[in-house]
């Protein structure tokens, strides 16, 4: 499998590179057949192995069920999804397996033909696990500086999706991957839905996504951009809390401020934590039409970083006069 690991190679090098289709034989050789002691991690539907090459570099390669009940159309779509997206925010896809082969298995004591689906993935590997493992209060782990990155990066990849008319649906901290910068990458297209141009929303035959990051009104199963941003508002307040749930901004800002006494930018600092922690709120309206879109969130973000300094009176003032317009835009 020399030329196969070039081809690997390559793309690594290569940020050009399209995604394509890979052989069978190339995942288990890179996999060792895809050994437990190269699992890192898994899941309801698939299992993702690392997958070595021979220059010494790594990928991650992702195994679905291979079960009767494997929906062969979610494998399609996740397919579908990702060979249009190309974004740093966004974990990179290098290529897909779709091997199919009849096999002789016992069925009761009687032999009979059955195909042998496997349907498999690879990324690049994403070193440094994903936001779950990272989620903290304000007293310890990640400083602010790199949560506000985590922040808006994942809303800078989120807005490039619905750009490319992409419906996450299940996004999570533990679909979040961290590189080596500590910057995240969407991961996990396996419920994704692409929208056609000019199309808002599309009703799905079964409710889908995780308890926690899920939008009240899913349980009606009208899929639209909207569903998206109510599960970025509980990333974020995770970011800044530890927690899921609902907090004053008041608390918020003071479990900050013990952790922030001997810095020289607090001011700036809590200026930010306050305008994340607005967007946060808005983005988790019970009303879809109240959230922002990943657009103003980001114009929003920006404006914190335009000066070097200001008070948290400033920040009030400044929300007042912009954030009414923004939670007000409709998709």
């Amino acid at each position: 499998m020399e030329g196969g690991h070039s081809l690997l190679e390559s793309m690594l090098c290569d940020e050009d590179a399209e995604p394509t289709d890979l052989p069978i034989s190339l995942l288990k050789s890179i996999t060792n057949d895809f050994a437990d002691a190269q699992q890192i991690g898994c899941g309801g539907f698939a299992v993702v192995y690392k997958g070595l090459l021979e220059n010494g570099a790594v990928v991650a390669v992702k195994k679905l069920s291979n079960s009767i009940s494997m929906d062969e159309n979610r494998y399609i779509q996740e397919v579908r999804c990702l060979m249009r997206v190309k974004h740093r925010n966004i974990v990179r896809f290098l290529g897909y397996c779709a091997n199919t082969q009849g096999k002789m298995l016992d069925f009761g004591g009687r032999f009979v033909m059955a195909d042998v689906r496997e349907r498999l993935l690879c990324f690049e590997f994403v070193p440094n696990g994903t936001l779950k493992d990272y989620i903290t209060d304000a007293s310890s782990g990640l400083e602010w500086r790199k949560r506000y990155q985590i922040i808006k990066g994942i809303c800078e990849g989120l807005h490039y999706l619905h750009e490319m008319r992409i419906v996450h649906l299940d996004l999570k901290p533990s679909n979040i991957l961290l590189d080596d910068d500590m910057v995240p990458k969407i991961a996990d297209f396996g419920i994704s839905r692409f929208f056609d141009q000019g199309q808002s929303w599309v009703t799905a035959t079964k409710l889908a996504g995780t308890p926690g990051y899920l939008a009240p009104k899913a349980y009606t199963r009208k899929i639209t951009f909207k569903l998206d941003m109510y599960s970025v508002g509980v990333i974020i307040i995770e970011t800044l809390t530890g927690q899921k749930g609902y907090s004053s901004v008041e608390n918020v800002l003071e479990s900050w401020r013990n952790r922030l006494k001997t810095s020289s930018a607090m001011d700036t600092v809590l200026g930010q934590i306050r305008v994340c922690f607005e967007i946060s709120m808005d983005c988790m309206e019970f009303n879809p039409e109240k959230r922002p879109m990943t657009k103003r969130i980001i114009e929003l973000l920006k404006q914190t970083e335009c000066s070097d300094e200001f008070s948290e009176t400033d920040v009030q003032v400044w929300l007042t006069l912009i954030l009414s317009p923004i939670i007000c835009d409709s998709l």
